[in-house]
């Protein structure tokens, strides 16, 4: 298991804005947001630490995750999106050479939903960290979109 060189090229510190869509007819909410990109285990896996804010309060996650081949294991934990849980994922490697995984989570009384998390490289100074909601019917709504470029 190893991470790809394009994503540990993103090793470093971010600054950016963090856009939150509770209702997809609205407009996102906005917060400035921070993320730290990490490889950790020899470069086997790597970690995704980011904040952000919700009606003025400062939020937390992490994704952790690694990759055997094309397909990426992971794990993800957010203060305001997962609160006591951890969401497990698995997916693979996108042809730009980032990752898409996707999870699911309870929503009594009906079923499951999906969660789908992305990591969009965009340059060596920029990236996307991208979550839809997904519905039990498979209709995808974006979430969240952060976009980070790398701190001086």
């Amino acid at each position: 298991m190893a991470v790809s060189k394009k994503l540990l090229a993103l090793a470093g510190s971010w600054q950016g804005i963090n856009r939150l869509w509770l209702d997809p007819s609205k407009p996102a909410q906005e917060s400035a947001g921070t993320a730290v990109f990490q490889p950790v285990a020899q470069n086997k896996f790597a970690t995704l630490n980011y904040t952000w804010a919700y009606k003025n309060q400062s939020q937390a996650g992490l994704l952790l995750f690694g990759q055997e081949g094309e397909q990426v294991d992971a794990a993800w934990v957010d203060s305001w999106h997962m609160q006591h849980a951890m969401m497990h994922c698995t997916g693979e490697i996108q042809s730009d050479g980032g990752i898409t995984v996707l999870g699911s989570y309870a929503a009594p009384p009906g079923p499951d939903w999906g969660w789908r998390l992305t990591i969009q490289p965009l340059s060596d100074a920029q990236f996307k960290f991208i979550m839809h909601n997904i519905t039990p019917e498979g209709e995808a709504m974006l979430a969240v979109e952060a976009i980070y470029s790398r701190q001086p």
